[in-house]
């Protein structure tokens, strides 16, 4: 055993719920790999898990991914060895901590072009992104898309993505400042949904047609909207629920709009297989690599800190990627 330390939940609730405290990491079991971390991702799947919308076992670690240096390795491990750079974004919490073992199939080399700060910011969003576009829909040039949260971790991503891809790009955001930043990295035309309609505007822009797919991360408060904004046989893409829950789904109402598409996509299914995970990962990497796709970090705070960046991020004050970085 190797002791560590670790942030960890013995209950659903606030930020206050967790804590800073001593762990025992086991020694890395057959095709497992000991990461030690430069920096962690914050995301909003943490606060799903956190507040028990996404159930977990407890007590337990929270946190999906992280970047770091491989220092051990188990038995049978064939992808990686001691001094590896890598990243990952995995299937269980537990990445708020200075040390992990994870599995070596849920973890991909980094290169050196990427920073571990980088990677922290963008592996899972950016792993999201990458089957957002390119294969839950899969978007090609002279398409026009509709993001909400543009400015966010993923929406900026998807932004800056989808613009290389050719795609003109409509994005909603809460403020001024949030659609400045949108523009900046790709959206053709930011929408601020707190004093303009964003499904009257998409529909003036596309001269009365619709998009033919809509990003939304927002769920309840966007939801019928944003099928109001598809065009026939276009394709809603829910990813995340900041606002809450959908509502249940009403089949005809898809068919009532022109059959449309609607799917609940989760990243987990589309990196199920390895060779699947290293194809997306070398996707997102070499856009990185281009300089097409830029990381956004907005914030970077104390490991020990992630409470108030929680609080941060469920009121919406973040703006672009946020990481944590353990103690030294």
């Amino acid at each position: 055993m190797n002791e560590t330390k670790a942030i960890r939940i013995q209950e659903t609730g606030g930020p206050e719920v967790m804590k800073w405290v001593d762990v025992d990491l086991p020694e890395p079991g057959p095709r497992e790999i000991r990461v030690r971390h430069e920096t962690v991702g914050l995301n909003f799947i943490d606060v799903y898990f956190r507040t028990g919308l996404y159930p977990m076992p407890l007590p337990g670690g929270i946190g999906m991914e992280a970047a770091g240096t491989v220092i051990a390795i188990g038995e049978e491990v064939r992808r990686f060895t001691i001094g590896d750079r890598v990243a990952y974004a995995g299937r269980t919490p537990g990445a708020y901590a200075m040390e992990r073992t994870v599995p070596e199939d849920e973890v991909v080399l980094l290169p050196d072009s990427v920073s571990f700060a980088e990677a922290a910011a963008v592996t899972l969003q950016g792993l999201t992104t990458q089957y957002l576009l390119r294969r839950a829909y899969r978007v090609k040039a002279g398409d026009t898309i509709l993001i909400h949260a543009a400015a966010g971790g993923v929406g900026l991503l998807a932004c800056q993505w989808a613009k290389a891809l050719g795609a003109t790009v409509i994005g909603t955001v809460s403020s001024d400042a949030k659609a400045e930043l949108a523009r900046e990295n790709g959206c053709d035309f930011p929408i601020v949904y707190s004093r303009e309609n964003f499904t009257e505007r998409v529909r003036e822009i596309t001269d009365g047609q619709g998009v033919p797919v809509v990003y939304d991360s927002i769920g309840k408060d966007t939801y019928i909207g944003s099928l109001d904004c598809l065009a026939p046989l276009g394709t809603f893409v829910s990813f995340g629920n900041s606002s809450g829950p959908l509502p249940p789904l009403e089949a005809f109402e898809l068919t009532r709009r022109g059959s449309l598409f609607f799917t609940r996509p989760q990243l987990f299914h589309y990196a199920a297989k390895t060779s699947d995970l290293d194809e997306m990962a070398r996707d997102l990497f070499a856009m990185i690599g281009t300089g097409l796709v830029k990381a956004n970090i907005g914030r970077r705070y104390p490991l020990l800190d992630v409470a108030q960046a929680h609080t941060d991020l469920e009121s919406r004050s973040t703006v672009g990627s946020s990481i944590l970085i353990p103690p030294g």
